[in-house]
């Protein structure tokens, strides 16, 4: 009878420590920053929200972010202020960070792990695999990546002839166009739709000989850069537009740029609803 006592006391003994080793795993970062917006939310989605020290200003999803420190854009942060949070986990994604930056990072002993960013489906789920593993809890990571697998199959997006125009803008003073291997192309391509920006890529400037080229049938924009314009008819205004197709139709369709553009957990959502606009 002592002997199945001690085996019982040994087994709970063994399960607690498990527990508690587990559970040391999980919470072994007490400050995060992250620099990437699609990143920031794969870390709340894996429980770790409470965790975030301090954010780049992509990063504007869950709402609960407002409250968070933000430490600048991704395209130009600097050492100091990340530094100044005294973080002991840093995520960020290779395509923007500068390795001066990084190296100041890994000097002062931070963790620092930089992830590869592909705009896709896939490249969400690796992206999410591999945030799940830096916080070291991989079997959280999978069990998002089944429920982004799960949204995947109940998709369904038929192929349309509508040609895109994204355009970024903030004010009539600064827009932008975006054309092949940037995310605006990938997730247009993924709603069915063609991109009507072709022949360059990443962003380039707005002109009116562009627009006639382009000719849209739908002009896509981030919902406060049409804000920014006036709203629809503030944009009808830039030289150009009023001749094109989406113009002549008012076909403007706005979306939240991180949604539209971060390719995170709610990549599918985001195809979702592009594609149910763009039938509208």
């Amino acid at each position: 009878m002592m002997n199945h006592i001690r085996i019982r006391s040994l087994i709970v003994s063994l399960a607690v420590c498990l527990l508690a080793a587990t559970n040391v795993s999980a919470q072994g970062f007490k400050r995060i920053v992250s620099l990437n917006g699609a990143v920031t939310e794969i870390v709340c989605a894996l429980g770790f929200e409470s965790a975030l020290v301090g954010v780049d200003v992509t990063s504007t999803y869950p709402a609960s972010m407002k409250q968070v420190a933000k430490v600048g854009h991704n395209r130009n942060i600097s050492a100091e202020p990340v530094l100044a949070l005294q973080p002991d986990l840093i995520l960020a994604t290779d395509n923007f960070i500068q390795p001066a930056v990084i190296e100041q990072f890994k000097n002062v002993g931070v963790k620092t792990v930089l992830l590869k960013q592909e705009f896709s489906v896939a490249g969400t789920k690796k992206l999410i695999t591999e945030v799940a593993a830096a916080l070291k809890v991989p079997e959280k990571g999978a069990v998002l990546v089944k429920q982004l697998d799960k949204e995947q199959q109940a998709l369904h997006v038929k192929s349309q002839p509508k040609k895109v125009l994204f355009i970024y803008a903030r004010g009539a003073g600064t827009m932008m166009v975006a054309g092949k291997e940037t995310p605006l192309d990938k997730i247009i391509a993924l709603a069915g739709a063609q991109n009507a920006a072709t022949g360059f890529n990443d962003f380039k400037p707005l002109t009116p000989e562009a627009l006639v080229t382009a000719n849209p049938d739908v002009i896509l924009m981030f919902d406060d850069g049409l804000k920014s314009m006036g709203g629809v008819d503030g944009l009808l205004k830039v030289q150009g537009i009023a001749a094109t197709t989406a113009g002549k139709q008012k076909k403007v369709i706005v979306m939240d740029g991180q949604l539209l553009t971060g390719f995170g957990p709610r990549v599918i959502q985001a195809v979702q609803e592009l594609a149910g606009k763009l039938n509208s």
